[in-house]
């Protein structure tokens, strides 16, 4: 089934003929927006397009006041497309209300917001939801070819950061890293195979996995272990005591307590690979813990992505000390890989 065939899915009966009969199919949708009284936008091909008023086509948002602003969205549809989803269980998603989204059958997340529930200073819940998110999650089989050559040195492969704004690719990036480090991949420039490692996976939002009962539904390699649903820094420290990975992969690390469990992965002797928020590596150096991991040499490369023609586009990958190994758009590389 297409992503985006299961993506509909999930909407309510309503939602769910519309969306089908506007030709969803034919859209690499990136993001669904549901705003209560705002019009069904997707994200799709580099533009914001809308649904039409009737229902049966997707109009090219250009930004300029319109008449006929397409199919406004109701209270009464963020309420269904919600219960929907959760199979009429909300309840069971409390935790991750708490943190702002769902995440559903097939790795796909719905952001939420609304009006926030505090209790002693802190997110309790969330009531009264009036904006959906609904990001379409795309597995991209060989997205890490070009990179992967730089992310090894004298056969071996380095702990590698994957800088990235969001929305730019740096889950599907890291999913495809994870899945060629953990099968081997072929060294065409070399002709030679590289040997898969053992990677243990700590999914906190089901997003790398896409995880159902405990099973993986996206391919992550055929020596890789999943925890899912399970915080990155105790989830870190249990796959070491009890998985004995080579590699470690998380996604968007940031807090202290993540920091320190990679830290404690890395003295270990885990090579780690990770992604973080951030436009560049001198962005993630002002950031104060960071900047004490990258001193430490912690990470040996880092890769930044950015959004061109499309998201998920390397700009450049650079080694421990900031030096160039490759660059988007350059006559030539840089640097070779080396062994």
């Amino acid at each position: 089934m297409d992503q985006m065939e299961q993506v509909v899915k999930i909407f309510p009966r309503k939602l769910r003929m519309m969306l089908g009969g506007a030709g969803t199919e034919h859209f690499q949708a990136e993001e669904l927006r549901l705003r209560t009284g705002q019009p069904l936008l997707m994200k799709a091909e580099g533009e914001e397009w809308y649904l039409g008023a009737d229902g049966t086509r997707w109009e090219k948002d250009g930004g300029r006041e319109r008449s006929a602003p397409g199919y406004l969205v109701t209270a009464e549809d963020i309420r269904e497309t919600l219960e929907y989803m959760s199979r009429y269980s909300l309840y069971a998603f409390d935790s991750e209300l708490r943190q702002g989204f769902l995440t559903i059958q097939g790795g796909h997340r719905v952001g939420v917001a609304g009006q926030a529930v505090l209790e002693g200073g802190k997110v309790k819940t969330l009531q009264n939801i009036s904006f959906l998110n609904v990001r379409v999650a795309r597995e991209v089989p060989g997205c890490a070819d070009k990179i992967l050559p730089y992310i090894y040195e004298k056969g071996r492969v380095c702990s590698a950061l994957v800088i990235s704004p969001p929305g730019c690719g740096k889950t599907t990036l890291l999913r495809d890293m994870i899945r060629q480090v953990s099968d081997g991949w072929q060294d065409k420039e070399r002709g030679r195979l590289v040997k898969g490692l053992t990677v243990g996976v700590v999914d906190e939002r089901s997003e790398l996995g896409a995880c159902c009962q405990g099973r993986p539904q996206n391919d992550l390699g055929r020596r890789t272990d999943v925890l899912d649903g399970c915080p990155k820094a105790e989830g870190i420290m249990m796959l070491i005591r009890s998985m004995a990975p080579q590699v470690v992969a998380v996604d968007e690390v940031g807090s202290p307590e993540d920091l320190e469990a990679i830290r404690y992965g890395k003295n270990c002797g885990c090579k780690l690979l990770a992604t973080v928020h951030g436009c560049s590596l001198e962005d993630i150096r002002k950031k104060p813990v960071f900047k004490e991991l990258m001193a430490e040499g912690l990470f040996q490369r880092s890769v930044v992505l950015e959004s061109r023609e499309r998201p998920g586009q390397v700009r450049e990958v650079l080694d421990g000390d900031g030096r160039c190994l490759w660059r988007y758009g350059q006559g030539q590389d840089a640097a070779r890989p080396t062994g």
